[in-house]
């Protein structure tokens, strides 16, 4: 029999999973500065189960002492975790997928072989790579400030460029360190991030993309996945142990600590923690931005994308080599296509612009009950609406531009290149490097579907001249045959064959690239033209002003309450802490929270590229022997992934998952299609990060490919 009082209790449990629309525990969202953990934050984190202190985590006094020294940035667009005593990094499979395709050949194909440096000598340097140690973060607010004041008493304008400049390059001067700056919440609040950064990184490890990948882009953004997300680095040195850049001489890195490798395990409630460099959000945006990306940006780009992608994966289909030369460009468009479409989505979903201008009428009368904050924002909200307003039809104009002649096939890049350069008949070899990755059938079908698309969506106004009379060639009954109009353009262009690129490669001049039919369709009209008539609407009501006057208004008013808050994820360290748990994603369905090889198995279907196998993957899934990496009973048991409720975003991939005690139990790799209106707002109880189990990664680096050597480095 229940009480009374704990009827009650259980009665308001019930209330809030059902407003969450979750069984579980509501997260404690939040992407905080690693920098910036208060004795508060502290204390939240270690009532959800940390057994660790804040100077634990990150300690900028003691260098080599704190785990978040063992964090790296890849070039801020992933995040790794050092390892082993000798420089090993371990990040996400996707994170290396360029690298891995930039390395492939037809004789080669390492995504979907898997590359496996079997000796240190075969580990292969990645030209242009960078790993990022932070050293310290310091708040350099009023240090700024003072700057401004300096520049604005000598007449000078600045902006967060030239203040980024000056800043930098002081820090840089007296640490001797790589130093960033950036702006928290619009100008209120400045860091300074001072690195050591390490340009020889060798590839050592990256599994095929039968398992990194498994599941493709089906399973991308949803759950339950089964992917053995994961591949390996090697930050080496110079002998002395400084950064150096590439040399036969280089040794591997010594660093100063690495994560310990945890094979114990978790259950679901157990605490997590994410450290890494989450890209970007916005979750400070005016509800009127909400709409207009939901209503007016969105829905055109994420219709076009998918048009491309049906293009791409048909020739894909049909043609192995095509699949290795657009894999990696794929790769890029189907993951960001499917973000955008699933952030359409769940705005809509879960009215995040309703939600939003509830708060709104609360910093209103906020603003309005202080006169200072009435004489600078008391127009403010109204200001943003008149400007979202007006700039939607210039602004749906420059969308379908955008996607279509800047970015609807790969080769109007080299015309642009070609257009653009002062000097075509020197750079044109230059420009022309990367043609014999192209594939014209490719090409020529992704050009057909942009022109049709800018000719029936962008309005004649903004047409060139020569767009018009191209147009007007063939139109007839006030409709143009676009698929005519491409393939007179394309026959027509010394782009898009053998005779013409031997032209382009031996000596062209500007007449001759100003006189292709294609190229100048192309390039005839740029964005400025777009913009020139969004910045005539907007008037005074600019959008950028507004929407920075906005966040540093919201901050005010939450900082004037007392609420904790963080800044919009920047590519700067952050951490979030949560635990082990499934999810309800829509009524009815309850979705565990890991994922185990018989969910492979379940899948595997080798008349679909995506949930293929090679037999000796299959044979062992099968034969379910996990050796020392399983658990459970006779060792019998094994997990893929797993589901926590971290907060994250683009950037967190590869981040460390660590328990408790700061050891590491995976990687974060994914996110879940009901989370992905987190860049402008976090939704309790379905924002979950999808990580893979270490003991699935070394299970694979062991039985599967046989690198005992990287076993035995990790001391396991």
């Amino acid at each position: 029999m229940i009480s009374h009082r704990n009827m009650k209790k259980t009665i308001l449990t019930i209330i809030l999973a059902a407003l969450t629309g979750s069984q579980y525990a509501i997260a404690d969202e939040g992407m905080w500065m690693i920098n910036a953990i208060d004795s508060a934050l502290e204390k939240k984190m270690q009532e959800r189960g940390l057994k660790l202190s804040a100077n634990e985590i990150y300690n900028a006094d003691a260098d080599g002492a704190a785990i978040s020294d063992a964090v790296v940035s890849l070039d801020f667009g992933c995040t790794g975790s050092i390892i082993s005593d000798r420089g090993l990094l371990i990040t996400n499979h996707h994170c290396a997928y360029s690298d891995v395709h930039r390395l492939s050949s037809p004789e080669h194909n390492y995504l979907e072989e898997g590359f496996w440096a079997m000796s240190s000598s075969e580990e292969v340097c990645i030209k242009g790579k960078g790993a990022y140690i932070l050293k310290r973060v310091i708040d350099v607010t009023e240090e700024v400030e003072a700057l401004k004041a300096e520049l604005d008493g000598r007449g000078m304008q600045y902006g967060i460029r030239k203040l980024s400049h000056i800043m930098e390059t002081r820090y840089k001067k007296t640490t001797g360190l790589d130093a960033w700056l950036s702006s928290m919440w619009k100008g209120s609040k400045y860091y300074m991030a001072l690195y050591e950064v390490y340009r020889d990184v060798r590839l050592v490890a990256a599994p095929p993309v039968t398992s990194a990948a498994f599941g493709g882009d089906t399973d991308n953004w949803e759950w339950p996945q089964h992917k053995c997300d994961f591949a390996m680095y090697r930050i080496y040195t110079a002998p002395d142990g400084s950064p150096a850049e590439y040399s036969e001489n280089n040794i591997p890195l010594a660093p100063k600590v690495r994560l310990e490798i945890s094979l114990d395990g978790y259950k679901e409630g157990d605490f997590t923690m994410v450290i890494g460099y989450p890209g970007h959000t916005d979750r400070y945006s005016s509800s009127y931005g909400v709409r207009f990306s939901q209503n007016v940006k969105l829905p055109i780009s994420n219709r076009i994308r998918g048009e491309q992608m049906a293009i791409v994966d048909k020739w894909m289909n049909e043609d192995q080599l095509v699949r290795l030369k657009y894999s990696d460009w794929y790769f890029g468009l189907s993951n960001v296509q499917e973000l955008y479409s699933g952030q359409e989505e769940c705005c809509k979903r879960f009215r995040v612009a309703d939600r939003k201008a509830r708060e709104e009428a609360m910093l209103q009368e906020w603003i309005l009950s202080d006169s200072l904050r009435k004489e600078r924002w008391g127009n403010l909200l109204e200001n943003l609406h008149k400007g979202y307003s007006a700039v939607e039809e210039p602004e749906r104009q420059a969308g379908y531009y955008r996607e279509t002649l800047i970015r609807g096939a790969r080769i109007s890049n080299y015309m642009r290149r070609a257009w653009n350069s002062k000097n075509p008949g020197e750079a044109m070899p230059k420009i022309l490097e990367g043609y014999d990755e192209l594939d014209m059938r490719v090409e020529h079908d992704l050009l057909a579907y942009a022109i049709s698309e800018y000719v029936e969506n962008v309005s004649e106004e903004y047409y060139g001249q020569w767009q018009k009379e191209a147009i007007g060639r063939f139109t007839c009954g006030g409709k143009c045959d676009t698929d005519a109009l491409t393939d007179w353009m394309w026959n027509g262009s010394i782009f898009t064959s053998e005779e013409g690129l031997a032209k382009l490669r031996d000596h062209v001049t500007h007449e001759e690239i100003a006189a292709d039919p294609l190229c100048r369709f192309m390039m005839e009209v740029g964005i400025q033209n777009f913009k020139c008539c969004i910045d005539a609407a907007e008037g005074n009501c600019r959008r950028l002003d507004l929407n920075r006057e906005y966040t540093q208004a919201l901050y005010q008013m939450r900082l004037d309450k007392g609420e904790a808050q963080y800044p919009d994820a920047n590519s700067t360290m952050r951490l979030s802490y949560g635990t082990v748990g499934g999810i309800e994603p829509k009524d009815g369905i309850i979705c565990d929270w890991k994922t185990t090889p018989a969910g492979i198995l379940e899948k595997y279907d080798m008349s679909d590229y995506e949930f293929m196998l090679e037999d000796r993957q299959h044979l062992l899934y099968s034969a379910g022997e996990w050796g020392r990496w399983g658990f459970g009973q006779d060792g019998k048991e094994m997990y893929v992934n797993f589901l926590t409720d971290n907060d994250i975003t683009g950037g967190n991939s590869g981040s460390p998952v660590l328990n408790a005690e700061g050891r590491l139990i995976g990687l974060a790799f994914d996110g879940n299609k009901e989370s992905l209106s987190s860049d402008v707002w976090c939704a309790p109880g379905y924002n979950k990060c999808v990580c893979v189990d270490i003991r699935f990664i070394l299970w694979t680096l062991d039985r599967y490919a046989g690198m005992t050597r990287i076993i035995d480095e990790l001391g396991l």
